[in-house]
């Protein structure tokens, strides 16, 4: 029993996936009749200005009597993007060599910087 005299949630089995800035919890646990349902956990890392980061948390609970048509549908939406899309990944932010592109705002001289090759030509507006 913890401090405020409430049973703690007991972690019966559990996984971790890294994913980036992102990690995805999978906790089995017990209910106080002993039965078990399941949490997901999506906790994403974001740095603040000064350095120290901070942590976002969201967290779904799945009951036993849902577990079939959850599985049915996530199944469903899984095949469907992996049908629709492929299984590559097209955001380059998802990319192993993914460099953030620098913004310089420094009065009228707003210049980016990359370490990404060149994908655009300079365009003059008076062109358009």
């Amino acid at each position: 029993m913890s401090d405020n005299g409430m049973m703690e949630k007991e972690e019966i089995f559990s996984k971790v996936l890294r994913a980036g800035r992102r990690t995805y919890f999978f906790d089995v646990r017990s209910t106080k009749a002993g039965d078990y349902y399941l949490t997901v956990t999506e906790s994403k890392k974001f740095t603040n200005d000064d350095g120290s980061f901070h942590y976002k948390k969201h967290k779904i609970y799945l009951y036993k009597e849902d577990f079939s048509e959850f599985k049915e549908i996530l199944e469903e939406m899984v095949n469907y993007v992996f049908e629709e899309k492929g299984d590559e990944v097209i955001s380059e932010r998802h990319q192993k060599d993914f460099k953030k592109e620098e913004v310089n705002l420094n009065g009228e001289d707003d210049t980016i910087k990359s370490d990404a090759p060149e994908r655009f030509t300079d365009i003059s507006f008076d062109d358009i």
